[in-house]
Formats: C-alpha cells, structure tokens, sequence
C-alpha cells in the first residue's frame, strides 16, 4: 500500500468543499475496520484512506497550509499504513467513566503485548507495539496505542483464499477467548496485504 504524499490531499479550500462527502465516505469504510475486544478494548485498523482522512483533519483543525507543515503530518501518519505484510492498527482502551479508566488504565500496563491476532491454522501472531514511543510508565499504560501485526506470506495466502481469523487479549486482567472476526472486517483487513512482499 503506498503511502501518501501531498499530492493526495486535498488543500484547505478544497477540503472544506468536498469534507461532508469524503467523512460520510470515511465513516462507512471504518465500519469493517473496527473490531471490539470485549467491552473496553477497541482495534481500529488503519489504511491509505483512514490516514489520508487523519491528515486532512489535522491540516484543516490547525490551518496548516505550508509546505513543511504538511510535511511533518505526512511523516507522522505515513508510518501507521499497512506495508502489505503487515496490518497496523490503533488500540484504545475506551471506559466512559473516569475514575474507571484511570483504576483500569493502572492494572492494564502490557496490555498492547498481548492482543493477538490468529489466522486459522497458523500461530497467533503478537504485535509490534508503539514504535514511535513508549507508552507505559510503572504507574499505568496509555489509553492509546500503536500496533503492527507482521504476518508471514502464508498467512497471507490463507487470507486471500478464504481463511478465518480470530482475535483474543490474554492479560491476567482483561482476557478475551478466541473472537471470530466477523466475514466483512477480515475481508477489508485483507485487502492491506499483498503476496510477495
């Protein structure tokens, strides 16, 4: 999958034209990317178009119109698309109450380690976590993280010819068994890899 560069955003103007269409278009496209991991952990798998949508929200909260400014949102988001052999997904542990999260967020640290993924018939797969910095003190864990899912080609040929695959968290105090993910979220996740790459 490409990564972006300025040629594919929209400038501000633009964007302020064509917004309501390109979210509602946005939008839609997430809902096969989001996969809920019990009650309070949520994978959001990121792409081409999910990124391209982060940037041009940042450009246009920030009013961000030069070239270096535009650059740097580039080089922030760029690293989050999928490199064909890989899914990356941002994790959020998500609880509407604070004082919850904040005792939860405590007893989490590690979390991200252990959220895997499974293609049918091959081991699980653990992500790559947060490569950009860390996000865990010995106080709590981040609400948010990063995570990079390499999967061998022969996952890949499996997912391309029909394979399930499952997705669980295995920390001592959030643990989610073997989760079936559903028929048009694996379907879109595997349109981010390629074979022989």
């Amino acid at each position: 999958m490409s990564k972006l560069t300025r040629d594919d955003l929209y400038s501000l103007e633009e964007y302020s034209k064509v917004r309501p269409e390109f979210r509602g278009k946005v939008m839609e496209h997430k809902k096969s990317r989001k996969l809920h991991l019990g009650d309070h952990v949520t994978l959001y798998f990121e792409d081409r178009l999910t990124m391209q949508y982060q940037i041009q929200e940042m450009l246009r909260a920030e009013r961000i119109f030069e070239s270096e400014g535009i650059q740097e949102e580039l080089d922030a988001y760029n690293p989050l698309i999928p490199d064909g052999s890989n899914l990356k997904a941002t994790m959020m542990v998500e609880y509407s109450d604070a004082d919850e999260r904040k005792e939860a967020l405590a007893k989490l640290i590690g979390i991200d380690d252990q959220i895997y993924l499974q293609v049918e018939g091959f081991d699980k797969v653990y992500p790559i976590c947060d490569e950009d910095l860390e996000r865990d003190t010995d106080e709590k864990t981040s609400s948010v993280h990063f995570m990079r899912y390499e999967l061998s080609q022969d996952m890949v040929k499996a997912l391309k010819d029909g394979a399930a695959m499952n997705a669980g968290v295995e920390h001592e105090h959030y643990r989610v068994d073997v989760t079936p993910i559903r028929q048009d979220i694996r379907d879109s996740l595997t349109t981010d890899l390629e074979l022989g790459h």
